[in-house]
């Protein structure tokens, strides 16, 4: 049972929801001004890690058979058969209802914008088979963590920061376009679709800079529309080295430390940004 478990947490990057909790939690921050009590606290964090462990459990399971194709995901848990299909579905549906019951605890609107947000999610496993602007369907689905948090707390969408929504799209759109400079090769001779099989690994570098440059700037504008202070900025300061330290580790004839630009220096970003905003609003 425990291996299983381990199988499946490996098979959905379990890890990789530090990407996404981060920008709800500020969200929520932001919507309160400070912390939010402990219930809805939990049930952010419990909604959280439902969406993004069904949605990357559908994820595995639509792209199973490309994976078992692509030498580079053949080893994932359902091609390499360590994961059943059943197996996954199961864990999407059970996740999937976590998430529409953490959802219906905090309030009606949150409730009422879930599937909205969760069926985004799954939608954007099946666009790289329509469509070279996938990235930016992703950071669309990851831009709804930060508007989840502050309806969480508020209830209504007054005031919200839509800048800081638009600044994760970016953000996400951008890492996501260089890590598919990995299956550039396959996914065009597969007939997917990304930017880097379809405009190649330099254009789709050049692009991803351009997203990072817009993110960027919108997490600094975010900081003046909701009055943030020093803390902020200095979270600004650690999060513009991080993303240029991303793009002098990998190039587009050398991915191999592709790894380090994706996980550890994006990880360290959305926490950067979240304790920053933290400490803004609280000191």
């Amino acid at each position: 049972m425990l291996r299983k478990v381990k199988d499946l947490l490996e098979m959905i990057k379990f890890g990789h929801t530090v990407f996404a909790m981060p920008f709800a939690l500020i969200g929520a921050f932001l919507a309160k001004r400070g912390v939010p009590d402990g219930a809805t606290f939990g049930w952010i964090i419990l909604a959280m890690v439902g969406a993004r462990t069904a949605a990357m459990g559908f994820n595995r399971i639509a792209d199973r058979k490309f994976d078992a194709a692509n030498p580079r995901t053949a080893d994932r848990a359902i091609p390499a058969g360590t994961v059943r299909l059943v197996e996954a579905w199961g864990m999407v549906f059970l996740f999937a209802l976590l998430y529409f019951v953490a959802c219906y605890h905090l309030n009606p609107l949150t409730l009422l914008l879930s599937p909205f947000a969760l069926g985004l999610t799954f939608l954007y496993s099946l666009t790289k088979r329509f469509t070279w602007l996938c990235h930016v369907v992703l950071g669309l689905a990851l831009a709804f963590s930060p508007l989840g948090g502050w309806v969480a707390v508020k209830g209504n969408l007054f005031d919200f920061p839509v800048v800081l929504s638009l600044g994760v799209l970016f953000w996400v759109a951008g890492f996501d376009t260089v890590y598919a400079c990995l299956d550039a090769d396959f996914d065009k001779a597969a007939g997917l679709f990304s930017l880097p099989s379809r405009f190649g690994r330099e254009k789709a570098f050049r692009l991803a800079v351009f997203f990072h440059g817009l993110a960027f700037l919108l997490f600094v504008l975010t900081g003046i529309v909701s009055g943030l202070n020093f803390y902020y900025y200095l979270g600004i300061a650690l999060t513009a080295g991080a993303l240029f330290y991303q793009h002098v580790v990998v190039n587009p004839k050398d991915l191999s430390r592709i790894q380090l630009s994706f996980f550890t220096m994006n990880g360290l970003i959305s926490l950067t940004l979240f304790i920053a905003t933290w400490l803004s609003l609280v000191v």
